[in-house]
């Protein structure tokens, strides 16, 4: 735990004993969210698994929130042990579910569909950021302006993520397509060191590698669209939330403890980040305060579904989908599981 929050977890436990105290409340539509989980819990005798794995990524500020600050281990107490495991990107999150290495796990929205699409029974249990966090990087040195110029050139970029969707969707509004380049389909991290070293002419970033690159490397954003990216999916299996839905309302709930803090704390969540990525500060205030809009609510739902749905038709003409338009389609319609965020935030 580092030193930002190490003061604060004390104090917030204290006055959550002490509002529990003064108020006797118990799980309902008036309790606090932390409390939502336990009460189903206390209600049942005993959480339904003594192990909780969840994933981590420099993408997810709130899970570095949610980790950093042990909300989930206050929640669940001594009874169930939290394994934490990094995502190195939506791609491996998505591995990690399909192999049961976690439970649940942090990718985009784009990333989502795409493994649902392709028979990963995963569904979206929460919402942590409406972000802008791909766009078209060029080195320092680059004649290369615009998305046209990629026409014949090499482009760097994780398939499976945000920002490969991005690049097919900039390609195809440019009237271009993904056979118009050269995709070197490398992990993030690995994508930027390709660009800086010079062996690819551009790199479909993502945050917080992309603005660590602009500051460190000299690196130029040539193309950047708002809404070719997709919002920031939490995600578990059918089965985990089936026969584990104390677990998953624990997760959710304290993604929304974490969500208020980080509002309310943005120099404090942008140090955490900077911390975990090992980046400046000054790059991690940048991707907190100006590309990850963590103010949206946690209930997955339309307006979620409504980027999906503009991905949708570039997804499927991709050859990345077994099933084409129909799997597609047919994702659509089941990816969203909202019953555990508006428990969490008291909509029902």
């Amino acid at each position: 735990m580092s030193t930002i929050t190490r003061r604060l977890v004390p104090a917030l436990a204290i006055a959550g004993t002490m509002m529990l105290i003064a108020t006797g409340c118990v799980a309902g539509e008036d309790a606090p969210a932390a409390d939502s989980a336990k009460g189903d819990a206390a209600a049942s005798g005993e959480w339904s698994a003594d192990t909780l794995s969840i994933d981590f990524a420099t993408y997810n500020p709130l899970s570095l929130v949610v980790k950093d600050q042990g909300l989930l281990e206050e929640i669940l107490g001594d009874d169930v042990t939290v394994e934490w495991v990094q995502s190195a990107g939506s791609n491996k999150a998505n591995e990690l579910l399909r192999s049961g290495s976690i439970d649940v796990g942090s990718t985009a929205g784009s990333a989502a569909l795409l493994a649902r699409a392709n028979g990963s029974p995963i569904q979206v249990i929460d919402i942590y950021s409406q972000p802008e966090w791909s766009a078209i990087v060029v080195g320092p040195d680059s004649d290369i302006t615009s998305v046209e110029d990629l026409a014949g050139k090499s482009v760097a970029a994780t398939k499976g993520t945000d920002p490969y969707f991005f690049l097919l969707q900039a390609l195809e509004e440019a009237g271009l397509s993904v056979d118009d380049v050269e995709v070197q389909n490398l992990q993030h991290a690995d994508g930027r060191a390709a660009l800086d070293g010079g062996s690819v002419d551009a790199w479909s970033g993502l945050d917080p590698i992309m603005a660590a690159a602009e500051v460190e490397s000299g690196d130029t954003l040539i193309y950047r669209n708002v809404d070719f990216n997709s919002y920031g999916f939490l995600n578990a299996t059918e089965d985990f939330i089936e026969d584990h839905a104390d677990l998953a309302q624990a997760v959710v709930d304290a993604y929304e403890q974490a969500r208020e803090w980080a509002l309310e704390n943005p120099e404090e969540t942008a140090a955490l980040l900077a911390e975990v990525a090992g980046i400046d500060p000054a790059v991690a205030t940048t991707v907190i305060q100006e590309r990850s809009n963590l103010d949206v609510s946690g209930v997955p739902g339309d307006d979620q579904i409504a980027v999906l749905e503009k991905i949708a038709p570039v997804l499927a003409d991709s050859g990345d989908v077994q099933g084409g338009q129909d799997s597609v389609d047919k994702a659509l319609d089941e990816i969203v599981n909202d019953t555990f965020a508006k428990k969490a935030v008291g909509g029902e």
